[in-house]
């Protein structure tokens, strides 16, 4: 009896040592699944500010629409008085 209890407790302490190899190994995925999905955010915000700036431009151009122009610049205006503010509090 002591024997079995014996293999029993090995066979435990490997199980653990396997799940706990196994949960490092998750947690490591995990980390890289959170770094890639940053910079995938990072990228789509990049983006979107050059588009923002090709419709800008565009707008710009012969024949471009003014209103889309004064739009523009009163959005981008916007962003940088609410930046302005979040540096002086």
């Amino acid at each position: 009896m002591p024997e079995d209890l014996k293999q029993n407790i090995e066979r435990l302490i490997a199980l653990y040592e396997a799940e706990k190899k196994r949960a490092d190994t998750l947690e490591g995925e995990l980390s890289e699944e959170r770094q890639a999905v940053r910079i995938l955010r990072e990228q789509i915000v990049e983006l979107n500010r050059q588009i923002d700036n090709m419709k800008l431009s565009q707008a710009f151009m012969a024949g471009g629409d003014n209103r889309l122009a004064k739009e523009r610049l009163e959005k981008l205006i916007g962003e940088i008085d609410k930046c302005i503010r979040q540096l002086e509090k």
